[in-house]
């Protein structure tokens, strides 16, 4: 880079660069450092130019990892950075825009030999390469000033007091990046890492009294969606009494920050993804998902979840707690609907469902729930364009929310028209609630045909059951899918047995007998997904019945897929009630006559409801089914998935940096 170089091929030929790399030390008085952040460069606009970047970074940073010992130039790049700092506030104030783009292009400088940096060394010898100083030849020497600790207190103030302008869009953002790519060592480890420079930089520095003031900066960050603004807003053209132009190329201001946000683990790769129209709030939300899951350390909790868990609606009493502090939550709502086809944004929701109970009761009290609930439904609709993550997440917010009656008896009173994307059908009006079990239902079917995940079955079961006591006035097309879905297990089950029973009475050879097991285990896998469907069916009949006479006129339709697990031995209990009530009903549509049309049988259903004494009904809830089959399983599936999640500094936030070029690994 420097202030001639525009191109990429012109990076190892540049003098600037090729000073900074040498073995020959630069003081950071010298005017050399004013040239080399006035670069023009015109910066990658897509992931092809990203990686040429990265190709042609990493040799002149590997250079000056073997020269930086002698000549310390990184080191002092970085107080180069460091000492413009501190008048950033000053420069916003007065629009100094060249002082806050020169400011942005030595960080940015910092930033691209931090990647290599990271991937070609540990912590320890990273801080080595921040403590090297200017020596003469035959002597070693280094300075005593932690200047890794003070590169990372500074960016941490710098994003919490320089305010997001359109000049400081672009610094804000490398400020932010930085120390994502400083947190990345977790990337190179199998473990967990509890301890660490950097962590402990973060957790117990100076950066300490910053938690609450950082976490709420990231939040509105992602709250504010800005956009990056043009070039010209960023940085007018100038120049100084000598006639050195400054300026930014073509696409500098606006395409930056695309070498690292390429790519997405969400969706399938596309144009959308190589043009991220909100940098700063995508990097944002991954800093403030991996601060957030960082593991408590040894001696104290994580300062940065702490925060997180407490944060305060802004109308809500202050609270004493450490760390708190308050914010709109109906921004932050809005902007979690909105955002929701990205994988981060649905971390970012799971973990305020599952950690803050003061923003989980706020969405659980909203109106406009269905704002929040459709974009849930519509990934996992598009599961086969998923990644797993993605869908897991999805899964268990719907389990949290069914969790709750109120929410599980207003979706059905949320009438919706024309589904566009869900096209299996065409949906003129449905009520949330039925949308929601086609989804879910949906789900299990692809999963049974592709994934064959028991889990998923369990998370996807589980919301039925949660909701089942509730379910009223259900569409037709629903009610005919949990039907169909009994039938398509039915069928399963049936091809299982037989499948089993043949291998039984064969020959038995050594290969046959260990074809058992498998039979014995995908029988009982089936039978304990049956299970749950009838207790998912008892517990909406016992509970209301006469609210739901759609999946009456199904089961009744059906009656016979019933028949034969009456006898069965593990289905004997659950069977009592359907017994009943199709027995009831059978009676009384031949008491009406033969040939009867779909209307008349309706009305025979409906007066028929009315009429069943609900003593002869067990009562079964959706609560009492999940504490008998599953509790212990959603459990252990949910701490499982918040580990998975959480752990290993957020694992879908990890895997996005990867593919946004934060490390090559």
């Amino acid at each position: 880079m420097g202030a001639n170089t525009s191109q990429l091929s012109e990076l190892s030929e540049s003098q600037s660069i090729r000073t900074l790399i040498g073995p020959d030390a630069v003081s950071e008085n010298e005017p050399f450092w004013n040239q080399l952040i006035s670069f023009t460069f015109t910066s990658p606009t897509c992931s092809a130019d990203a990686k040429l970047l990265e190709e042609a970074v990493v040799p002149l940073a590997k250079t000056l990892i073997q020269n930086n010992p002698r000549s310390g130039n990184f080191g002092a790049l970085v107080r180069v950075f460091l000492s413009r700092t501190k008048e950033l506030k000053i420069s916003t104030e007065c629009q100094d825009q060249l002082f806050i783009w020169q400011a942005h292009n030595a960080l940015f400088l910092v930033r691209c030999l931090l990647k290599v940096f990271i991937r070609e060394m540990s912590e320890e010898e990273l801080h080595l390469q921040f403590s090297y100083q200017e020596r003469a030849p035959g002597t070693y020497d280094s300075i005593c000033e932690d200047l890794l600790e003070e590169l990372v207190s500074n960016l941490v103030h710098l994003i919490v007091e320089v305010p997001l302008l359109d000049i400081t869009y672009n610094i804000l953002f490398e400020a932010v990046t930085t120390l994502l790519v400083l947190l990345s060592y977790q990337l190179f480890h199998k473990e967990v890492l509890r301890e660490g420079l950097i962590y402990g930089y973060l957790t117990r520095g100076r950066c300490l009294s910053l938690t609450s003031r950082l976490v709420k900066t990231l939040l509105y960050n992602f709250i504010r969606q800005e956009k990056c603004p043009p070039a010209a807003h960023v940085l007018q053209t100038q120049s100084d009494g000598g006639g050195l132009l400054y300026g930014l190329a073509s696409g500098v201001a606006s395409g930056l920050w695309s070498v690292f946000t390429l790519g997405g683990v969400g969706s399938r790769p596309g144009v959308e993804q190589d043009q991220n129209p909100l940098p700063l709030s995508s990097q944002s939300l991954l800093l403030l998902l991996v601060l957030a899951n960082l593991t408590d350390g040894a001696d104290c909790p994580n300062p940065y979840r702490q925060a997180f868990v407490c944060v305060l609606n802004s109308s809500s009493i202050p609270s004493p707690q450490p760390h708190t502090f308050q914010i709109n939550f109906n921004s932050l709502y809005t902007a979690l609907y909105e955002q929701q086809k990205s994988d981060q944004v649905t971390l970012l929701l799971y973990t305020l469902l599952h950690q803050n109970s003061n923003m989980r009761t706020y969405i659980l009290s909203r109106t406009d729930m269905e704002n929040l609930v459709l974009p849930i439904l519509e990934i996992l609709y598009h599961v086969e364009e998923r990644n797993s993550h993605h869908v897991y997440m999805a899964l268990i917010i719907l389990l949290i929310l069914t969790e709750d009656d109120t929410f599980n008896r207003s979706i059905h009173e949320v009438m919706l028209k024309n589904i566009s994307w869900y096209t299996e059908r065409v949906l003129t009006e449905i009520s949330l609630g039925s949308l929601l079990i086609l989804v879910v239902i949906r789900t299990i079917q692809f999963n049974m045909t592709r994934t064959r995940d028991k889990y998923l079955h369990t998370n996807c079961l589980a919301a039925l059951a949660n909701m089942s006591a509730q379910f009223r006035n259900l569409h037709q097309y629903a009610a005919q899918r949990i039907i169909s879905l009994f039938a398509l297990l039915s069928k399963k089950h049936n091809k299982v047995l037989e499948q089993a029973t043949q291998s039984l009475h064969g020959p038995l050879g050594a290969d046959d007998r260990s074809v058992l097991p498998d039979y014995a285990q995908d029988l009982n896998v089936i039978e304990e997904v049956i299970r749950m469907m009838l207790e998912i069916i008892n517990s909406c009949l016992s509970n209301s019945l006469h609210h739901n006479p759609n999946l009456l006129y199904a089961l009744l339709y059906k009656r016979e897929l019933f028949e034969q697990f009456r006898s069965h031995p593990s289905f004997q209990d659950i069977m009592q009630n359907l017994d009943t009530v199709i027995g009831f009903f059978s009676q009384r549509l031949e008491q009406a006559g033969s040939d009867l049309s779909v209307e008349r049988v309706q009305e025979v259903i409906k007066k028929g409801a009315a009429a069943l004494p609900k003593e002869r009904l067990k009562v079964s809830t959706g609560k009492q089914i999940l504490l008998r089959r599953t509790g212990l399983i959603i459990h252990q599936l949910t701490a499982s998935h918040n580990c998975h999640l959480c752990t290993r500094t957020s694992g879908v936030t990890m895997v996005k940096m990867i593919n946004k070029g934060f490390i090559n690994k």
